[in-house]
């Protein structure tokens, strides 16, 4: 694949918004005679509506099978592009109006053509205030999409009051749904297939394989790769063992010592890329002892980040704020938390628990087989924070258990803090910012907090985008580190082996793959 076509500009918006690029190209030839094996570290949850979960391994079958307006490959260095797909331009034509062009001659797998009312029945259906995976700007009684002819779409988000701008970043988060799916609703058809636009089309849930297979039919040409065979596959060890012998082509989350096995060996492909994901110790906001600030802080202020780091190795990279380093308008925060024993122990004195004294048993709930090293630095973590007299007990789950007691529930939820990790394959920051720190749409902490609302609706506002770089950078950001409804650990850096005679795999911050590379 041309890297030049692959990395077209978005015109005078993209560069505006900074939208960051970055893919890994693995050496070596695709492989045409097989599927390729693909391991995952997470399970998937068996609904397969796009707006049902959050689920990364679900994300990254998506990835696959579905198309989107563009693609955002995001990097450290190398900002302002990204790549049309469905969508070949998109413009503002004011501050409230975005006008989105589409691309001719591309069918869903089931032979419907795709046309301008199923981005229409996607971006309504996914901004419903009851789906999992909303978009973050509103319901649908806020913005106006209209479809003046089968090519294009204009999103008006004049009665929302918010600027159109945001949909530049989020026409690469949601997969485009076919109209004619959407129309059956949550229980439908979405719930129990994918039907996409994109290079592999699904064909079966066989166990903990999801099967997929070329389309012959798709706009850029038929794939190489013949399918994809992927499979959750818990363990690290065995993932890797698999990969050795041949029998995986590539597998994800490596641990840092199994990188070090492979390195040097002419057989195996390894891929580091910092990602969009950040590695979280979530509060529960709301119910005690961290409904208070300042034993929020106090916490925050007991773990050494470093140390953590330390463990990962090559799997984390150091950041602090709420978003990767790959994000739009992030900026190493000067208030973020630093590790400081003598702040957490005036803090706790000052919250009426000198020393820890009259503190309840805290739970902190982490899941073991998809994140990297997650046992081993919760340890530590626990270590710490009762050290500084937070009696706190470590609860390890397999990720399909982790995943049942992760979201905030009434009353606050399982446990006091959970380890979890957020990616989403668009630069849009308030994916992760306003997803889970606005009280309209609290995911995990439960957090309530009218200044957090306020300067989470101010930057979503600002009349430009680098107005609104401004106001995250030096006010909502900032006001977020003072609150500390989370701790963000550090970003995670994706990092994959493969077999090496695969060619033409680009893998995005988020962890998703572009296997389309054409016969």
């Amino acid at each position: 694949m041309d890297r030049r076509r692959f990395l077209q500009r978005l015109g005078t918006i993209a560069a505006c918004a900074q939208i960051n690029p970055d893919f890994l190209i693995a050496s070596a030839s695709a492989q045409s005679a097989r599927p390729l094996v693909f391991l995952s570290a997470e399970n998937i949850t068996g609904n397969w509506d796009p707006t049902a979960h959050t689920t990364l391994s679900q994300k990254n079958i998506e990835g696959f099978v579905m198309g989107f307006l563009t693609r955002t490959p995001m990097t450290l260095d190398d900002p302002g592009k990204v790549v049309y797909e469905l969508a070949t331009d998109i413009k503002l034509l004011d501050p409230h109006r975005l006008q989105i062009t589409l691309r001719d001659g591309v069918t869903f797998h089931d032979g419907k053509p795709f046309k301008a009312e199923d981005v229409k029945a996607t971006f309504e259906y996914g901004a419903q205030p009851d789906r999992p995976a909303q978009w973050y700007p509103g319901p649908t009684d806020t913005l106006t999409i209209t479809t003046p002819d089968d090519r294009t779409v204009i999103v008006d988000t004049t009665k929302g009051g918010y600027p159109a701008h945001l949909f530049v970043f989020l026409a690469s988060f949601l997969p485009i749904m076919s109209a004619k799916d959407v129309a059956e609703g949550p229980g439908g058809v979405l719930a129990k297939r994918l039907n996409g636009t994109g290079p592999f089309r699904f064909v079966e849930q066989r166990g903990n394989t999801t099967v997929l297979k070329a389309h012959e039919g798709y706009f850029k040409g038929k794939p190489a790769i013949p399918g994809i065979d992927f499979t959750f596959t818990a363990d690290s060890t065995t993932r890797m063992l698999s990969l050795m012998n041949g029998q995986a082509s590539i597998v994800e989350r490596l641990e840092p010592e199994q990188v070090e096995t492979v390195k040097g060996n002419p057989k195996i492909a390894v891929s580091r890329i910092v990602s969009v994901e950040n590695k979280y110790l979530w509060f529960r906001c709301s119910k005690p002892p961290f409904n208070d600030v300042r034993l929020r802080l106090a916490a925050c202020h007991a773990i050494d980040r470093s140390v953590i780091l330390d463990v990962l190795g090559s799997a984390g990279h150091a950041s602090s704020n709420f978003v990767s380093p790959v994000k739009f308008g992030y900026v190493d925060l000067k208030n973020y938390p630093a590790y400081d024993p003598d702040k957490a122990q005036a803090l706790l004195a000052e919250a009426g628990f000198p020393k820890g004294k009259g503190l309840p048993p805290l739970e902190y709930i982490t899941s073991v087989g998809f994140y990297p090293k997650t046992k081993e630095y919760g340890e530590i973590i626990t270590a710490m924070l009762n050290e500084q007299g937070f009696p706190v007990t470590l609860t390890v789950l397999e990720p399909a258990a982790w995943n049942e007691r992760l979201y905030h529930r009434p009353g606050g939820g399982p446990g006091h803090m959970i380890d979890c990790g957020w990616s989403t394959g668009s630069p849009e920051p308030d994916l992760v910012l306003r997803t889970h720190f606005h009280a309209s749409s609290h995911r995990i902490t439960g957090l309530e907090d009218p200044e957090v609302d306020a300067s989470l609706d101010k930057e979503r506002n600002a009349p430009t985008l680098e107005a609104r770089k401004t106001i995250l950078q030096t006010e909502t950001m900032p006001l977020l580190a003072a609150k500390a409804p989370a701790l963000s650990l550090f970003t995670s850096a994706m990092i994959h082996a493969m077999q090496a005679d695969l060619k033409g795999l680009f893998i995005y911050p988020d962890g998703s793959i572009d296997a389309a590379r054409t016969a």
